[in-house]
């Protein structure tokens, strides 16, 4: 089985990333930077979605794992001093096949220009906001007009992004095993011409939401931790990607709503 490792540049992810690396060689468990079969991040949140942008086209077969340096990350389930234990595991799996796996969706969003469409993936979360002016669009829902929307912005999240900028905004903390995207407003305006929810709305799988942005306007948009500034998109569609799902290895039990519990509340349960 063959593996990669994304760090996130400090002293201590850099320290464990050679201790890893010499204990792999040690193994015989081969390094490869393209086509690896597993990913472990060392560092933090940010650090696994730069792993899952690095290989967010080879999703279909690679697994991550991640050892958070700092505080508890929603996606690394170790911590430094685990690494030695951690790599026995991994270690003690030949093939991909042999890893336990738990799989997440992802948001899937298709920008629509006069050029084309592009399409593009993220695990946390899509944004798009207004640059010097509040944002202004229409919002469809399974193509029927839903909603006119002014404000900051819109949030786009997946499950398993619910815990990230989603929950600061007032979304809903959502089990990232169901099927879903969540729609959240940032700061909206309400009066008698914009009139909005005001409120997330989940929608399922086999659900759409289209975004059509006052024409030729300036927008920031962000991919997970990625920022594009554009002025020529026509329109965006977001929804659960039905072809693909970021797959995690799982080398011991690390249920979702400890995570929330000890990120948030701050029970820790020994």
């Amino acid at each position: 089985m063959k593996y990669n490792v994304i760090e996130r540049g400090d002293d201590i992810s850099k320290e464990l990333t050679a201790r890893f690396h010499a204990l792999a060689a040690k193994q015989g468990m081969p390094r490869d930077e393209v086509n690896p079969d597993i990913v472990l991040s060392i560092g933090g949140d940010g650090t696994m979605l730069q792993a899952f942008h690095n290989y967010v086209h080879q999703l279909d077969h690679i697994a991550f794992v991640g050892i958070h340096t700092g505080h508890l990350g929603f996606f690394a389930d170790w911590k430094p001093n685990e690494l030695d234990h951690l790599a026995s595991l991994m270690f003690s799996v030949s093939t991909p096949e042999e890893l336990h796996i738990v799989q997440y969706p992802v948001v899937e969003i298709e920008i629509t220009t006069d050029k084309g469409v592009e399409t593009h993936l993220a695990l946390n979360e899509f944004t798009l906001r207004g640059i010097e002016v509040s944002l202004v669009a229409r919002l469809h829902i399974n193509d029927e007009m839903f909603e006119m929307f002014r404000g900051d912005g819109i949030c786009i999240s997946s499950p398993a992004g619910s815990t990230a900028y989603n929950k600061s905004l007032g979304g809903a903390m959502v089990h990232p095993s169901l099927e879903a995207i969540q729609i959240a407003e940032i700061a909206s305006i309400n009066n008698r011409v914009y009139r909005t929810l005001g409120s997330s709305m989940i929608l399922p799988k086999h659900h759409h939401c289209d975004i059509y942005p006052k024409a030729q306007q300036n927008m920031l948009l962000s991919l997970d931790h990625k920022y594009m500034q554009r002025n020529d998109v026509v329109s965006i569609r977001c929804r659960v990607a039905s072809h693909v799902k970021v797959k995690f290895a799982r080398f011991r039990p690390f249920p979702f709503w400890n995570r929330v519990r000890e990120a948030f509340v701050g029970l820790e349960v020994k």
